[in-house]
């Protein structure tokens, strides 16, 4: 790979560069006696080289000193070929450092002076084609350094771009990466929460119906095992999908029930002990597969906190269509030391996030120990 130049290397090579010739054209025997300075008159034309070197600190100053000397020298008669390259020069900085108008206005001054001053030196002959040889090397100076800031800020502004596209691409990554993690935990809280609530219940049952029950006790038992397969394969699910190299690998570890199992959704728990009320109005809205399996999650959700946190292991559930909305309502009496607060957990928050996506509401109200969560989700003919 090639080094890049260093700037500053490269700004004192021009430089010198330029410091040459302004000196070549100073002290060189041009043959015709009109470009040649001689005597003292060599001081003014090799001046404007050495200011040439602080030019890009102080442009303006660098052009009225080559300026000055140019007028200077015309005095005398004679045309000077170095301080009008030096101005020429200057111009160009001018334009280059201080702006289009600033520069434009030094650009047109000079170019009157260089103009007016080689009418001086050729006695007054302003139409003379000679007079305007090194106005127009000032105007072209002037337009160069138009050109070279221009340039510099098209790049400037490509480089800013792709900066702030890179920052864009960065926060882009993050936020999706956010978001995945928000989908893991919702998906392993909505396949593996459950199962673990299921398997914590029928140990229970499993505990005190061994002596009195024991055909109770295997049942409960059973029950467990297949809910721990359930669970170890969940998660075996999950640890593939996040160890999987293919970008494409979006598989959902959620099953993607409806409320067309919600019978046997109601019968699982009415296994484990919980006694549900169940109102349902037929038939069902219509609902999107998305907004169905929200619907569904959502009963699970209900009764899995009934469940883990009922008073007297009882829950209502209502679900209606009201206009153009599906509405379902769960309610139960909460045990000692358990307010609505305390069951703000993730699981509420995943469904909440769940609901909003497909444009519901949910909400939570906690009365005298009664805890009611109602859930309202758009049906497929709706507008919102």
């Amino acid at each position: 790979m090639t080094p890049s130049r260093d700037p500053a290397i490269a700004r004192r090579v021009r430089d010198a560069v330029v410091v040459v010739v302004i000196v070549a054209f100073a002290v060189l025997p041009i043959p015709d006696d009109l470009y040649r300075a001689r005597g003292l008159l060599v001081v003014p034309a090799l001046l404007p080289a050495a200011v040439m070197l602080v030019r890009r600190r102080w442009p303006l100053i660098a052009l009225a000193v080559s300026l000055l000397c140019t007028v200077l020298i015309a005095t005398a008669g004679i045309i000077a070929p170095s301080a009008l390259l030096a101005a020429a020069v200057s111009a160009f900085t001018v334009v280059d450092q201080r702006g289009r108008l600033i520069g434009l206005i030094a650009v047109v001054t000079a170019a009157l002076i260089a103009y007016a001053s080689n009418g001086l030196a050729l006695g007054g002959n302003l139409f003379d084609s000679t007079a305007f040889q090194f106005v127009v090397l000032i105007l072209l100076g002037g337009a160069l350094g138009d050109a070279t800031r221009s340039r510099r800020e098209v790049v400037a502004g490509i480089t800013e771009r792709a900066e702030r596209a890179e920052q864009g691409r960065d926060e882009e990554a993050r936020r999706r990466v956010a978001e995945e993690r928000v989908r893991i935990a919702r998906d392993l809280h909505d396949v593996v929460a459950h199962q673990i609530s299921v398997i914590s219940l029928n140990a229970g049952v499993a505990s005190s119906a061994l002596e009195t029950r024991p055909e109770r006790a295997r049942e409960a038992l059973t029950t467990i095992r297949s809910a721990s397969r359930t669970v170890l394969t969940d998660i075996g699910g999950l640890m593939a999908l996040l160890r999987s190299d293919d970008a494409e690998d979006v598989r959902s570890l959620h099953p993607q029930s409806g409320l067309a199992s919600l019978d046997a959704l109601v019968e699982r728990f009415a296994e484990v002990g919980l006694q549900i009320d169940l109102e349902r109005t037929e038939p069902v809205a219509a609902l999107s597969p998305a907004s169905d399996h929200v619907a569904y999650l959502a009963v699970l959700e209900g009764l899995t906190n009934a469940h883990k946190h009922g008073a007297d292991a009882t829950v209502a559930v209502s679900i209606r269509a009201d206009d153009d909305h599906l509405v379902l309502t769960l309610s139960n009496a909460l045990r000692a030391g358990f307010s609505g607060a305390t069951l703000s957990g993730h699981g509420l928050r995943g469904l909440r996030e769940r609901v909003t996506a497909v444009r519901g509401q949910v909400s939570t109200t906690d009365t005298d120990g009664l805890f009611v969560l109602s859930v309202s989700i758009p049906t497929t003919g709706s507008s919102t």
